[in-house]
Protein backbone atom coordinates (compact mmCIF):
# COMPACT_ATOMS: atom_id res chain seq x y z
CA UNK A 1 0.00 0.00 0.00
CA UNK A 2 0.93 3.29 -1.07
CA UNK A 3 1.47 6.44 1.59
CA UNK A 4 -1.13 8.41 -0.12
CA UNK A 5 -3.35 5.23 0.34
CA UNK A 6 -1.94 4.99 4.17
CA UNK A 7 -3.24 8.71 4.19
CA UNK A 8 -6.83 8.17 3.22
CA UNK A 9 -9.02 7.79 6.12
CA UNK A 10 -12.24 5.05 7.04
CA UNK A 11 -13.51 7.05 9.10
CA UNK A 12 -14.16 4.82 11.87
CA UNK A 13 -15.02 6.52 15.55
CA UNK A 14 -11.26 5.87 16.28
CA UNK A 15 -10.38 7.13 12.26
CA UNK A 16 -12.86 10.31 12.87
CA UNK A 17 -11.57 11.12 16.60
CA UNK A 18 -8.07 11.38 15.61
CA UNK A 19 -9.30 13.03 12.33
CA UNK A 20 -11.10 15.63 14.76
CA UNK A 21 -8.15 16.31 17.09
CA UNK A 22 -5.43 17.20 14.03
CA UNK A 23 -7.94 19.58 12.85
CA UNK A 24 -8.75 20.84 16.70
CA UNK A 25 -7.89 24.18 15.84
CA UNK A 26 -9.96 24.84 13.28
CA UNK A 27 -12.70 23.22 14.44
CA UNK A 28 -12.51 25.25 17.99
CA UNK A 29 -11.96 28.80 16.04
CA UNK A 30 -15.48 27.97 14.41
CA UNK A 31 -16.98 26.94 17.05
CA UNK A 32 -16.29 30.35 19.32
CA UNK A 33 -16.58 32.36 16.08
CA UNK A 34 -20.20 30.92 16.52
CA UNK A 35 -20.86 30.88 19.65
CA UNK A 36 -20.12 34.54 19.82
CA UNK A 37 -22.19 35.28 16.65
CA UNK A 38 -25.05 33.32 18.13
CA UNK A 39 -24.62 35.42 21.04
CA UNK A 40 -24.71 38.66 19.92
CA UNK A 41 -27.58 38.01 17.02
CA UNK A 42 -29.94 36.23 20.24
CA UNK A 43 -29.41 40.03 22.08
CA UNK A 44 -30.59 41.99 18.92
CA UNK A 45 -33.57 39.41 18.56
CA UNK A 46 -36.66 41.02 19.99
CA UNK A 47 -37.65 39.03 23.37
CA UNK A 48 -41.58 37.71 23.48
CA UNK A 49 -43.40 36.95 26.49
CA UNK A 50 -45.93 34.25 26.59
CA UNK A 51 -49.24 34.52 28.61
CA UNK A 52 -52.21 31.66 28.48
CA UNK A 53 -55.44 30.87 29.28
CA UNK A 54 -56.76 26.79 29.93
CA UNK A 55 -60.60 25.77 30.05
CA UNK A 56 -62.37 23.18 29.70
CA UNK A 57 -65.82 23.38 27.87
CA UNK A 58 -68.93 22.86 28.76
CA UNK A 59 -71.47 19.88 27.82
CA UNK A 60 -73.58 20.20 24.49
CA UNK A 61 -76.43 18.93 26.97
CA UNK A 62 -79.48 21.34 26.26
CA UNK A 63 -79.84 24.14 28.66
CA UNK A 64 -83.69 24.25 28.60
CA UNK A 65 -84.36 20.27 28.79
CA UNK A 66 -82.27 19.96 32.19
CA UNK A 67 -83.77 22.94 33.82
CA UNK A 68 -87.51 22.26 32.79
CA UNK A 69 -87.43 18.59 31.85
CA UNK A 70 -88.72 16.43 34.43
CA UNK A 71 -88.14 13.11 32.64
CA UNK A 72 -85.16 14.20 31.22
CA UNK A 73 -83.18 11.15 30.45
CA UNK A 74 -79.92 13.13 28.57
CA UNK A 75 -76.15 11.80 29.17
CA UNK A 76 -74.84 15.15 30.31
CA UNK A 77 -75.97 17.70 32.36
CA UNK A 78 -75.99 21.16 31.72
CA UNK A 79 -73.29 21.74 34.34
CA UNK A 80 -70.86 19.00 33.83
CA UNK A 81 -67.29 19.17 31.81
CA UNK A 82 -67.35 18.34 28.16
CA UNK A 83 -65.84 15.91 26.17
CA UNK A 84 -63.66 15.20 23.13
CA UNK A 85 -66.38 16.63 20.74
CA UNK A 86 -67.08 19.55 22.83
CA UNK A 87 -63.37 20.39 23.15
CA UNK A 88 -62.91 20.13 18.86
CA UNK A 89 -66.03 22.36 18.76
CA UNK A 90 -64.48 24.43 21.25
CA UNK A 91 -61.30 24.93 19.10
CA UNK A 92 -62.94 25.87 16.19
CA UNK A 93 -64.98 28.32 17.25
CA UNK A 94 -61.48 30.26 19.29
CA UNK A 95 -60.03 29.52 15.34
CA UNK A 96 -62.90 31.03 13.76
CA UNK A 97 -62.33 34.28 11.51
CA UNK A 98 -65.07 35.74 14.20
CA UNK A 99 -62.78 36.34 16.91
CA UNK A 100 -59.53 36.63 15.04
CA UNK A 101 -61.07 40.05 13.65
CA UNK A 102 -62.53 40.85 16.35
CA UNK A 103 -59.02 40.66 18.29
CA UNK A 104 -56.89 42.15 15.08
CA UNK A 105 -59.07 45.36 15.27
CA UNK A 106 -59.33 46.16 18.82
CA UNK A 107 -55.47 45.52 19.17
CA UNK A 108 -54.56 47.39 16.39
CA UNK A 109 -52.33 43.76 15.79
CA UNK A 110 -51.12 45.30 11.79
CA UNK A 111 -50.05 48.50 13.39
CA UNK A 112 -48.61 46.77 16.92
CA UNK A 113 -46.78 44.00 14.09
CA UNK A 114 -45.26 47.12 12.43
CA UNK A 115 -47.17 46.04 8.96
CA UNK A 116 -47.31 48.49 6.25
CA UNK A 117 -51.08 48.41 5.13
CA UNK A 118 -50.21 49.57 1.52
CA UNK A 119 -48.01 46.80 1.38
CA UNK A 120 -48.85 44.40 -1.67
CA UNK A 121 -50.21 42.00 0.88
CA UNK A 122 -50.96 43.45 4.45
CA UNK A 123 -53.91 41.28 5.33
CA UNK A 124 -51.82 38.10 4.37
CA UNK A 125 -48.69 39.17 6.56
CA UNK A 126 -51.65 39.93 9.53
CA UNK A 127 -53.55 36.62 9.37
CA UNK A 128 -49.48 34.85 9.33
CA UNK A 129 -48.35 37.09 12.55
CA UNK A 130 -51.78 35.69 14.45
CA UNK A 131 -51.50 32.76 13.19
CA UNK A 132 -47.62 32.80 14.44
CA UNK A 133 -47.85 34.58 17.99
CA UNK A 134 -52.18 33.16 18.89
CA UNK A 135 -52.71 29.50 19.24
CA UNK A 136 -55.37 27.13 20.49
CA UNK A 137 -54.78 23.39 21.41
CA UNK A 138 -56.20 20.41 22.93
CA UNK A 139 -53.67 19.13 26.04
CA UNK A 140 -54.08 16.23 27.19
CA UNK A 141 -56.27 16.22 29.81
CA UNK A 142 -58.88 17.61 27.34
CA UNK A 143 -58.62 20.81 28.37
CA UNK A 144 -57.79 24.02 26.05
CA UNK A 145 -55.35 26.00 26.10
CA UNK A 146 -55.45 29.18 24.70
CA UNK A 147 -51.29 30.58 24.39
CA UNK A 148 -50.09 34.13 23.08
CA UNK A 149 -46.96 35.61 22.09
CA UNK A 150 -46.10 39.21 22.48
CA UNK A 151 -43.41 41.83 22.99
CA UNK A 152 -45.57 43.30 25.64
CA UNK A 153 -46.15 40.83 28.48
CA UNK A 154 -49.54 42.92 29.76
CA UNK A 155 -51.03 42.89 25.77
CA UNK A 156 -50.45 39.29 25.62
CA UNK A 157 -52.32 38.43 29.32
CA UNK A 158 -55.23 41.18 27.61
CA UNK A 159 -55.26 39.44 24.50
CA UNK A 160 -55.44 35.84 25.92
CA UNK A 161 -58.27 36.66 28.59
CA UNK A 162 -60.26 38.30 26.14
CA UNK A 163 -60.45 35.69 23.59
CA UNK A 164 -61.11 33.37 26.58
CA UNK A 165 -63.86 36.02 27.28
CA UNK A 166 -65.15 35.88 23.10
CA UNK A 167 -66.09 32.40 23.31
CA UNK A 168 -69.41 32.89 24.80
CA UNK A 169 -70.28 35.95 23.16
CA UNK A 170 -69.48 34.19 19.33
CA UNK A 171 -71.21 30.69 20.77
CA UNK A 172 -74.54 32.55 21.90
CA UNK A 173 -74.49 34.69 18.82
CA UNK A 174 -74.44 31.21 16.43
CA UNK A 175 -76.90 29.43 18.75
CA UNK A 176 -79.20 32.36 19.09
CA UNK A 177 -80.20 32.69 15.39
CA UNK A 178 -81.53 29.47 15.55
CA UNK A 179 -83.13 29.73 19.08
CA UNK A 180 -85.23 32.39 18.30
CA UNK A 181 -86.44 31.28 15.18
CA UNK A 182 -87.26 27.88 16.96
CA UNK A 183 -88.96 30.04 19.38
CA UNK A 184 -91.33 31.71 17.13
CA UNK A 185 -92.52 28.51 15.49
CA UNK A 186 -93.15 27.06 18.65
CA UNK A 187 -94.80 30.21 19.87
CA UNK A 188 -96.89 30.09 16.68
CA UNK A 189 -97.81 26.44 17.36
CA UNK A 190 -98.91 26.99 21.06
CA UNK A 191 -100.93 30.27 20.46
CA UNK A 192 -102.79 28.83 17.58
CA UNK A 193 -103.68 25.12 19.80
CA UNK A 194 -104.76 27.82 23.17
CA UNK A 195 -107.08 29.17 20.19
CA UNK A 196 -108.50 25.99 19.31
CA UNK A 197 -108.79 24.64 22.99
CA UNK A 198 -110.86 28.19 23.61
CA UNK A 199 -112.79 27.68 20.10
CA UNK A 200 -114.18 24.20 21.29
CA UNK A 201 -114.80 25.15 24.96
CA UNK A 202 -117.13 27.88 23.60
CA UNK A 203 -118.80 25.13 21.44
CA UNK A 204 -118.99 22.57 23.76
CA UNK A 205 -120.12 25.11 26.26
CA UNK A 206 -122.79 26.84 23.79
CA UNK A 207 -124.10 23.22 22.68
CA UNK A 208 -125.00 22.55 26.32
CA UNK A 209 -126.70 25.36 26.83
CA UNK A 210 -128.51 24.74 23.66
CA UNK A 211 -129.64 20.90 25.28
CA UNK A 212 -130.47 22.19 28.59
CA UNK A 213 -132.97 25.14 27.05
CA UNK A 214 -134.72 22.42 24.86
CA UNK A 215 -134.95 20.78 27.93
CA UNK A 216 -136.64 23.13 29.66
CA UNK A 217 -138.55 24.60 27.77
CA UNK A 218 -139.86 20.98 26.68
CA UNK A 219 -140.58 20.59 30.56
CA UNK A 220 -138.69 18.99 33.00
CA UNK A 221 -140.86 15.19 33.49
CA UNK A 222 -140.88 15.10 29.51
CA UNK A 223 -138.00 12.47 29.76
CA UNK A 224 -138.96 11.58 25.53
CA UNK A 225 -137.97 15.31 25.08
CA UNK A 226 -134.90 15.23 26.79
CA UNK A 227 -133.71 11.98 24.87
CA UNK A 228 -134.23 13.14 21.78
CA UNK A 229 -132.77 16.36 22.43
CA UNK A 230 -129.50 13.99 23.67
CA UNK A 231 -129.64 11.54 20.49
CA UNK A 232 -129.73 15.05 18.57
CA UNK A 233 -126.71 16.74 19.98
CA UNK A 234 -124.94 14.24 22.30
CA UNK A 235 -123.07 12.70 19.45
CA UNK A 236 -121.48 16.01 18.65
CA UNK A 237 -120.87 16.71 22.22
CA UNK A 238 -119.29 13.46 23.10
CA UNK A 239 -116.74 14.21 19.85
CA UNK A 240 -116.38 17.77 20.59
CA UNK A 241 -115.01 16.45 24.56
CA UNK A 242 -112.76 14.02 23.24
CA UNK A 243 -111.56 16.05 20.47
CA UNK A 244 -110.80 19.06 23.72
CA UNK A 245 -108.96 16.33 26.01
CA UNK A 246 -106.73 15.22 22.55
CA UNK A 247 -106.13 19.07 21.94
CA UNK A 248 -106.01 19.81 25.64
CA UNK A 249 -102.66 17.43 25.53
CA UNK A 250 -101.18 18.93 22.95
CA UNK A 251 -101.14 22.19 24.21
CA UNK A 252 -99.20 20.51 27.74
CA UNK A 253 -96.84 19.64 25.21
CA UNK A 254 -96.31 22.60 23.22
CA UNK A 255 -96.57 24.83 26.36
CA UNK A 256 -93.43 23.01 27.37
CA UNK A 257 -91.53 22.89 24.23
CA UNK A 258 -92.31 26.71 24.48
CA UNK A 259 -90.79 27.51 28.09
CA UNK A 260 -87.79 25.21 26.69
CA UNK A 261 -87.83 27.41 23.23
CA UNK A 262 -87.83 30.62 25.62
CA UNK A 263 -84.97 29.69 28.03
CA UNK A 264 -82.46 28.49 24.71
CA UNK A 265 -83.46 31.84 23.08
CA UNK A 266 -83.00 34.09 26.43
CA UNK A 267 -80.07 32.03 27.97
CA UNK A 268 -76.59 33.12 28.51
CA UNK A 269 -75.08 30.29 30.47
CA UNK A 270 -71.25 30.05 29.66
CA UNK A 271 -70.29 27.46 27.16
CA UNK A 272 -66.57 26.69 29.17
CA UNK A 273 -64.94 26.68 32.67
CA UNK A 274 -61.79 29.05 33.12
CA UNK A 275 -59.36 26.90 34.98
CA UNK A 276 -56.40 29.49 35.08
CA UNK A 277 -56.91 32.85 33.51
CA UNK A 278 -53.76 34.56 31.58
CA UNK A 279 -51.17 36.90 33.70
CA UNK A 280 -48.78 39.03 32.41
CA UNK A 281 -45.62 36.97 32.37
CA UNK A 282 -42.48 38.75 34.47
CA UNK A 283 -40.04 36.58 32.14
CA UNK A 284 -39.30 36.26 28.27
CA UNK A 285 -40.20 33.02 26.62
CA UNK A 286 -37.95 34.02 23.56
CA UNK A 287 -35.50 33.80 22.13
CA UNK A 288 -33.91 30.74 24.80
CA UNK A 289 -30.54 32.40 24.10
CA UNK A 290 -28.55 29.24 26.01
CA UNK A 291 -30.76 26.82 22.87
CA UNK A 292 -29.49 29.29 20.48
CA UNK A 293 -25.78 29.58 21.24
CA UNK A 294 -25.77 25.25 21.71
CA UNK A 295 -27.62 25.17 18.19
CA UNK A 296 -25.50 27.50 16.34
CA UNK A 297 -22.28 26.22 17.61
CA UNK A 298 -22.76 22.87 17.25
CA UNK A 299 -24.02 23.46 13.66
CA UNK A 300 -21.18 25.59 12.71
CA UNK A 301 -18.30 22.45 13.96
CA UNK A 302 -20.80 19.57 12.65
CA UNK A 303 -20.24 21.63 9.11
CA UNK A 304 -16.92 22.98 9.01
CA UNK A 305 -15.89 18.88 10.22
CA UNK A 306 -17.68 18.09 6.86
CA UNK A 307 -16.28 20.19 4.80
CA UNK A 308 -12.91 19.43 6.04
CA UNK A 309 -13.58 15.68 5.68
CA UNK A 310 -14.90 16.90 1.78
CA UNK A 311 -11.70 19.29 1.17
CA UNK A 312 -8.76 16.69 2.45
CA UNK A 313 -10.89 13.51 0.45
CA UNK A 314 -10.62 15.88 -2.65
CA UNK A 315 -6.99 16.00 -1.96
CA UNK A 316 -6.48 12.65 -1.45
CA UNK A 317 -8.20 11.63 -4.82
CA UNK A 318 -6.16 14.04 -6.96
CA UNK A 319 -3.04 12.92 -5.21
CA UNK A 320 -3.91 9.37 -5.96
CA UNK A 321 -4.94 10.22 -9.35
CA UNK A 322 -1.82 12.37 -9.88
CA UNK A 323 0.52 9.54 -8.67
CA UNK A 324 -0.63 7.06 -11.15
Amino acid sequence: MSDKEQKSYNFSSVDLLIYMWKKRMILLIVSLVAAVASIVVSYQITPKYKSSVIMFPTTGASISKSLLSSNYMGRQDAYGFGEEEQAEQLLQVLNSALIRERIMVKYKLMEHYDIDPSSKYPYTQLNAEYRNNISARRTEFMSVEVAVMDKDPQMAADIANDISDLIDTVYSAMKKERALAALKLVEYEYLEAEENINLLQESVQKMGQEISASITQSGNNNISTAMKALAEHGGTVLTMTNRLDHETDVLADLRQRYKEARVEAVQNLPHKFIVDRAYASEKKAYPKKSIIVMVSTASAFLLTLILLIIIDSLKDRTALKKEE
